[in-house]
């Protein structure tokens, strides 16, 4: 597992993206649609900004989810699984109830 992004949800991206772009100076990475930006951090992370409503929380590459899902049957599943450009996501709790999501991108 790789931490690839920071997941944080808005209720208004042009007000964020000025935030993460204006306030802290970070460059956009990528976007998606008119819900999603994503800003590049200099060690490689990127926090992602997006309208979708889910709780915040870091995100972590594997090589499949499906696999990664099945080994790990005892965790808790808060967002079921859903597809994202080049692959899925999926998130979860861990012992005390902070969500964190894993993801892969076979395809991308």
């Amino acid at each position: 597992m790789r931490t690839v992004f920071q997941f944080a949800p808005t209720s208004d991206l042009r007000r964020a993206a000025a935030f993460y772009r204006d306030t802290l100076g970070l460059e956009e990475a990528w976007r998606d649609g008119d819900d999603t930006i994503a800003f590049a951090l200099p060690d490689q992370l990127q926090v992602m900004v997006s309208t979708t409503a889910q709780p915040a929380g870091p995100m972590y590459l594997v090589t499949d989810l499906a696999a990664w899902i099945d080994a790990h049957a005892e965790v808790r599943v808060v967002v079921e699984r859903y597809d994202i450009p080049g692959g899925a996501v999926a998130g979860f709790a861990d012992a005390d109830d902070n969500v964190f999501y894993v993801f892969d991108q076979p395809a991308a």
